[in-house]
Protein backbone atom coordinates (compact mmCIF):
# COMPACT_ATOMS: atom_id res chain seq x y z
CA UNK A 1 0.00 0.00 0.00
CA UNK A 2 1.27 3.33 -1.04
CA UNK A 3 1.25 4.78 2.59
CA UNK A 4 2.15 8.59 0.89
CA UNK A 5 -1.15 8.58 -0.62
CA UNK A 6 -3.38 6.86 1.55
CA UNK A 7 -4.26 6.80 5.08
CA UNK A 8 -6.11 4.38 7.24
CA UNK A 9 -8.79 4.89 10.24
CA UNK A 10 -10.92 2.78 12.29
CA UNK A 11 -14.69 3.02 13.25
CA UNK A 12 -16.47 1.34 15.04
CA UNK A 13 -20.76 1.39 15.20
CA UNK A 14 -21.23 1.23 19.02
CA UNK A 15 -24.18 -0.80 20.77
CA UNK A 16 -26.86 2.15 20.78
CA UNK A 17 -26.46 2.76 16.89
CA UNK A 18 -26.85 -1.24 16.62
CA UNK A 19 -29.74 -1.09 19.01
CA UNK A 20 -31.58 1.76 17.10
CA UNK A 21 -31.57 0.16 13.93
CA UNK A 22 -29.51 2.59 12.22
CA UNK A 23 -26.47 0.50 11.00
CA UNK A 24 -27.55 0.62 7.47
CA UNK A 25 -27.61 4.61 7.50
CA UNK A 26 -24.19 4.95 9.25
CA UNK A 27 -22.82 2.80 6.24
CA UNK A 28 -24.55 4.50 3.79
CA UNK A 29 -23.13 8.06 5.38
CA UNK A 30 -19.86 6.27 5.31
CA UNK A 31 -19.89 5.01 1.62
CA UNK A 32 -17.05 5.48 -0.80
CA UNK A 33 -19.78 7.66 -2.41
CA UNK A 34 -19.18 9.83 0.59
CA UNK A 35 -16.05 9.50 1.75
CA UNK A 36 -13.98 8.07 -1.08
CA UNK A 37 -12.98 5.31 1.95
CA UNK A 38 -13.17 1.27 0.92
CA UNK A 39 -13.61 -1.23 3.49
CA UNK A 40 -9.89 -2.64 4.08
CA UNK A 41 -11.35 -5.04 6.81
CA UNK A 42 -14.56 -5.25 9.20
CA UNK A 43 -15.74 -7.52 12.15
CA UNK A 44 -18.72 -8.27 14.74
CA UNK A 45 -16.96 -7.80 18.38
CA UNK A 46 -18.34 -9.07 21.85
CA UNK A 47 -16.02 -6.67 23.81
CA UNK A 48 -14.37 -7.61 26.76
CA UNK A 49 -13.51 -5.20 29.66
CA UNK A 50 -9.66 -5.34 28.53
CA UNK A 51 -10.34 -4.43 25.19
CA UNK A 52 -12.78 -1.51 26.50
CA UNK A 53 -10.09 -0.49 29.05
CA UNK A 54 -7.17 -0.14 26.37
CA UNK A 55 -9.84 1.67 23.82
CA UNK A 56 -10.25 4.31 26.53
CA UNK A 57 -7.16 3.90 28.18
CA UNK A 58 -6.98 7.69 27.86
CA UNK A 59 -9.70 8.46 30.16
CA UNK A 60 -9.18 6.07 32.73
CA UNK A 61 -9.88 7.57 36.50
CA UNK A 62 -12.33 10.05 34.97
CA UNK A 63 -15.95 10.04 36.59
CA UNK A 64 -17.88 8.11 33.90
CA UNK A 65 -14.88 6.06 32.71
CA UNK A 66 -16.89 2.55 34.21
CA UNK A 67 -19.91 4.23 32.90
CA UNK A 68 -18.30 4.49 29.38
CA UNK A 69 -17.22 0.86 29.28
CA UNK A 70 -20.78 -0.44 30.11
CA UNK A 71 -21.26 1.71 27.27
CA UNK A 72 -18.97 0.21 25.09
CA UNK A 73 -19.47 -3.59 26.21
CA UNK A 74 -23.20 -2.99 25.46
CA UNK A 75 -23.81 -3.40 29.12
CA UNK A 76 -25.79 -0.03 29.01
CA UNK A 77 -27.85 -0.77 26.46
CA UNK A 78 -28.59 -5.00 26.78
CA UNK A 79 -29.51 -6.19 30.06
CA UNK A 80 -27.80 -9.50 31.17
CA UNK A 81 -30.69 -11.53 29.41
CA UNK A 82 -29.40 -10.20 26.55
CA UNK A 83 -25.77 -10.75 26.46
CA UNK A 84 -25.83 -12.29 23.31
CA UNK A 85 -26.39 -8.66 21.92
CA UNK A 86 -23.93 -6.72 23.01
CA UNK A 87 -21.56 -6.37 20.31
CA UNK A 88 -19.61 -3.55 17.97
CA UNK A 89 -18.79 -3.66 14.46
CA UNK A 90 -15.45 -2.77 14.03
CA UNK A 91 -14.28 -1.41 10.62
CA UNK A 92 -11.08 -0.56 9.00
CA UNK A 93 -11.32 2.25 5.98
CA UNK A 94 -8.78 3.48 3.92
CA UNK A 95 -8.51 6.11 1.29
CA UNK A 96 -7.07 9.86 0.94
CA UNK A 97 -7.93 11.89 3.76
CA UNK A 98 -10.13 8.94 5.35
CA UNK A 99 -9.80 10.36 8.67
CA UNK A 100 -10.64 13.65 7.99
CA UNK A 101 -13.53 13.37 5.94
CA UNK A 102 -15.00 10.24 8.25
CA UNK A 103 -14.50 12.41 11.04
CA UNK A 104 -16.50 15.49 9.55
CA UNK A 105 -19.35 13.03 8.19
CA UNK A 106 -19.51 11.71 12.42
CA UNK A 107 -19.47 15.26 13.47
CA UNK A 108 -19.07 16.40 17.27
CA UNK A 109 -18.55 14.09 19.65
CA UNK A 110 -21.10 15.37 22.15
CA UNK A 111 -24.47 15.04 20.18
CA UNK A 112 -26.17 17.84 21.62
CA UNK A 113 -23.32 19.96 20.10
CA UNK A 114 -23.72 18.11 17.14
CA UNK A 115 -27.41 18.60 16.46
CA UNK A 116 -26.75 22.36 16.91
CA UNK A 117 -23.52 22.87 15.06
CA UNK A 118 -23.22 20.04 12.38
CA UNK A 119 -27.59 18.56 12.12
CA UNK A 120 -27.51 15.82 9.59
CA UNK A 121 -24.27 14.71 10.97
CA UNK A 122 -24.41 10.65 12.78
CA UNK A 123 -23.59 11.64 15.94
CA UNK A 124 -27.00 14.14 15.76
CA UNK A 125 -28.71 11.34 15.88
CA UNK A 126 -26.94 10.21 19.34
CA UNK A 127 -27.86 11.02 23.12
CA UNK A 128 -26.25 12.48 26.21
CA UNK A 129 -26.67 10.39 29.44
CA UNK A 130 -26.03 11.61 33.16
CA UNK A 131 -23.46 9.42 35.09
CA UNK A 132 -24.67 9.28 38.53
CA UNK A 133 -22.59 8.47 42.11
CA UNK A 134 -23.66 5.58 44.74
CA UNK A 135 -26.14 8.60 46.24
CA UNK A 136 -27.40 9.10 43.06
CA UNK A 137 -25.85 12.65 42.22
CA UNK A 138 -24.86 13.45 38.80
CA UNK A 139 -21.11 13.43 38.54
CA UNK A 140 -20.52 13.32 34.87
CA UNK A 141 -22.31 12.57 31.21
CA UNK A 142 -21.51 9.63 29.06
CA UNK A 143 -21.89 10.32 25.45
CA UNK A 144 -24.18 8.10 23.76
CA UNK A 145 -22.84 9.02 20.19
CA UNK A 146 -23.51 5.84 17.75
CA UNK A 147 -19.95 5.63 16.06
CA UNK A 148 -16.16 5.95 16.95
CA UNK A 149 -13.67 7.65 14.38
CA UNK A 150 -9.80 7.63 15.11
CA UNK A 151 -9.16 11.26 15.69
CA UNK A 152 -5.39 11.48 14.43
CA UNK A 153 -2.93 9.47 12.72
CA UNK A 154 -0.80 8.18 15.34
CA UNK A 155 -4.54 6.75 17.11
CA UNK A 156 -6.00 5.10 14.51
CA UNK A 157 -2.50 3.08 14.19
CA UNK A 158 -2.87 2.13 18.16
CA UNK A 159 -6.83 1.58 17.54
CA UNK A 160 -6.44 -0.54 14.30
CA UNK A 161 -3.32 -2.79 15.85
CA UNK A 162 -5.70 -3.08 19.10
CA UNK A 163 -8.69 -4.34 17.57
CA UNK A 164 -7.06 -6.21 14.56
CA UNK A 165 -4.24 -8.26 13.69
CA UNK A 166 -3.09 -8.86 10.37
CA UNK A 167 -4.70 -11.58 8.62
CA UNK A 168 -7.61 -9.97 9.28
CA UNK A 169 -6.63 -6.89 6.51
CA UNK A 170 -5.86 -8.43 3.48
CA UNK A 171 -1.75 -8.00 2.55
CA UNK A 172 -2.01 -5.18 0.46
CA UNK A 173 -4.06 -3.57 2.19
CA UNK A 174 -1.99 -3.24 5.62
CA UNK A 175 -0.65 0.27 6.40
CA UNK A 176 2.06 -1.26 8.99
CA UNK A 177 5.00 -3.33 9.72
CA UNK A 178 4.55 -7.00 9.68
CA UNK A 179 6.88 -9.69 10.55
CA UNK A 180 6.80 -13.38 10.83
CA UNK A 181 6.91 -14.52 14.60
CA UNK A 182 9.31 -17.45 15.47
CA UNK A 183 8.52 -18.77 18.06
CA UNK A 184 5.00 -19.25 20.95
CA UNK A 185 3.59 -16.57 22.62
CA UNK A 186 1.31 -17.94 25.62
CA UNK A 187 -0.95 -15.27 27.61
CA UNK A 188 -1.95 -15.78 31.32
CA UNK A 189 -3.22 -13.58 34.49
CA UNK A 190 -0.68 -10.83 32.97
CA UNK A 191 1.81 -12.69 32.01
CA UNK A 192 3.10 -14.15 28.83
CA UNK A 193 5.38 -17.11 28.02
CA UNK A 194 7.17 -19.09 25.81
CA UNK A 195 6.19 -21.97 26.99
CA UNK A 196 2.42 -23.57 27.33
CA UNK A 197 1.30 -23.01 30.98
CA UNK A 198 -2.00 -24.39 32.12
CA UNK A 199 -4.73 -22.78 31.28
CA UNK A 200 -2.92 -19.88 29.10
CA UNK A 201 -3.91 -18.80 25.92
CA UNK A 202 -1.93 -18.99 22.47
CA UNK A 203 -1.43 -15.70 21.36
CA UNK A 204 1.09 -16.67 18.94
CA UNK A 205 2.75 -19.39 16.95
CA UNK A 206 5.67 -19.71 14.70
CA UNK A 207 4.97 -18.37 11.00
CA UNK A 208 1.85 -16.24 12.32
CA UNK A 209 1.98 -12.99 10.71
CA UNK A 210 2.30 -10.19 13.71
CA UNK A 211 2.50 -6.47 13.88
CA UNK A 212 6.21 -5.62 14.28
CA UNK A 213 5.65 -3.38 17.17
CA UNK A 214 3.83 -6.26 18.50
CA UNK A 215 6.63 -8.60 18.74
CA UNK A 216 8.59 -5.91 20.09
CA UNK A 217 6.86 -5.42 22.95
CA UNK A 218 6.23 -9.37 23.75
CA UNK A 219 9.89 -9.75 23.12
CA UNK A 220 10.64 -6.81 25.80
CA UNK A 221 7.98 -8.11 28.39
CA UNK A 222 9.84 -11.75 27.95
CA UNK A 223 13.19 -10.38 29.10
CA UNK A 224 11.35 -8.25 31.72
CA UNK A 225 12.82 -5.12 30.08
CA UNK A 226 10.84 -1.55 29.39
CA UNK A 227 8.11 -1.92 26.99
CA UNK A 228 7.27 0.08 24.73
CA UNK A 229 3.66 -0.20 24.82
CA UNK A 230 1.14 -2.44 27.45
CA UNK A 231 1.14 -6.24 27.54
CA UNK A 232 -2.87 -5.80 27.56
CA UNK A 233 -2.86 -3.63 24.02
CA UNK A 234 -0.46 -6.52 22.39
CA UNK A 235 -2.77 -10.09 23.66
CA UNK A 236 -6.63 -8.78 23.38
CA UNK A 237 -6.83 -8.70 19.78
CA UNK A 238 -5.49 -12.76 20.01
CA UNK A 239 -8.78 -12.79 22.54
CA UNK A 240 -11.44 -11.16 21.16
CA UNK A 241 -14.54 -13.31 20.14
CA UNK A 242 -12.70 -15.86 22.40
CA UNK A 243 -13.50 -15.42 25.75
CA UNK A 244 -15.84 -12.34 26.91
CA UNK A 245 -15.43 -10.69 30.71
CA UNK A 246 -18.05 -8.57 32.01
Amino acid sequence: MDTNQLEQTLVLIKPDALKNSVTGFILSQLSEYHTGSRFAAAKIVNVNRMLAEEHYSEHKGKAFFEALLDYIMGKAHYPDDNKWKRRVIAIVYLGQNTQKNIRRIAGPTNPHEARDEQPGCLRALGTVVPVFDADGKIIDNRMDNLVHASASSEDAEREIKLWFVPHDIPPLMRAYPTEICQTHYYYKDAEVFETYEPDSSLILAPGDVAWETDLKILQQCIKNEPANGTLNSVVVKYLINKNVQD
